[in-house]
C-alpha cells in the first residue's frame, strides 16, 4: 500500500471545513477547507443577462478564479497587473461555470445571472475541485435567499455537484491530491460528478507515460467514492427543494 505524506488511506478525502456565510455582503458564500487549500466562494447577483440570452427568459450561471499573492510558496502575480488572465484561469472559470449549470434550471431563474468569484487564500493542490464543492453551497444559499425575496419560484437546483482529484502515484491509485502527490503523480485527474453520479467533466493527463483502460475506470471509481462523501458534507448545508 502507498504510504501517504499525511498518513491518510488511498481512498481518503483530507480534511473537509466549511464555514457558510462567510462573506456579509454576498448573495451567498462560504470558506471550503480542503486540507491545507482554502477558497472562498462568494455568490453575487445581476439582474440581466450576456446579449446572447436576451429574450429567452433563461438566466446564467458563471464564475470567476484567482489565486491571491501569497497563497503559495512563491508570491504569484496578480494578473489584473499583467493585463490579462492566463489560460490556466480562463480554463478553471470555464470548468467551474460549467459543473454549476449542469445542476440548475436556468429557465427558472429568469433573465438574471448569478456570478460565483472563488478566491484561493491557499493552496496545497485540488483548487478547483474545492472551488467547485464550495460554490455549489454558495450558489445553494444564493437561490435560496432569492426565492425567500420573491424574485424566483422555489429553488432551480436539479441535484449536487461537487468535484475532486485522483491520480497515480507510485503505481497506485489516490484519491484527492495535495500538491506534493500531484507534483510527482504519473497521472493526474480531475472529477466533477453530481449527486446522482452522472459525470460533467472528467480532466485526465498522464504526466510521465499512458496509463491503461483498467487505470481510468480505477479511478474513476475511486473518484465517485470521493464525490459521495463530498456530497454528504454538502447535504449538511444544503437541502434540495422543488
Amino acid at each position: 500500500m502507498v504510504k501517504r505524506i499525511d498518513g491518510r488511506k488511498p481512498d481518503e478525502l483530507r480534511t473537509i471545513k466549511i464555514k457558510r456565510g462567510f462573506q456579509k455582503f454576498a448573495l451567498g458564500s462560504c470558506l471550503i477547507e480542503v486540507g491545507n487549500t482554502q477558497v472562498v466562494c462568494a455568490a453575487s447577483l445581476e439582474e440581466h443577462v450576456p446579449p446572447f440570452l436576451k429574450g429567452t427568459g433563461k438566466g446564467w450561471v458563471t464564475a470567476e478564479y484567482g489565486m491571491l499573492p501569497a497563497s503559495c510558496t512563491e508570491r504569484i502575480r496578480r494578473e489584473a497587473s499583467k493585463g490579462r488572465l492566463s489560460g490556466r484561469t480562463h480554463e478553471i472559470q470555464r470548468l467551474i461555470g460549467r459543473s454549476l449549470r449542469a445542476v440548475v434550471d436556468l429557465r427558472r431563474l429568469g433573465e438574471r445571472a448569478i456570478w460565483v468569484d472563488c478566491d484561493v487564500l491557499q493552496g496545497d493542490g485540488g483548487t478547483r475541485t474545492a472551488s467547485i464543492t464550495g460554490s455549489f453551497i454558495a450558489l445553494a444559499d444564493a437561490l435560496k435567499k432569492l426565492n425567500r425575496e420573491g424574485k424566483i419560484d422555489g429553488i432551480p437546483l436539479r441535484d449536487y455537484v461537487a468535484a475532486v482529484s485522483v491520480g497515480m502515484v507510485d503505481g497506485a491509485a489516490i484519491l484527492d491530491l495535495c500538491y506534493e502527490e500531484d507534483s510527482r503523480a504519473e497521472v493526474d485527474m480531475n472529477v466533477v460528478m453530481t449527486g446522482s453520479k452522472r459525470l460533467v467533466e472528467v480532466q485526465g493527463t498522464a504526466e510521465h507515460k499512458p496509463f491503461s483502460q483498467a487505470e481510468l475506470n480505477k479511478l474513476l471509481r475511486l473518484a465517485q467514492k470521493g464525490i459521495h462523501d463530498l456530497v454528504a458534507v454538502q447535504k449538511r448545508f444544503v437541502t434540495l427543494s422543488s
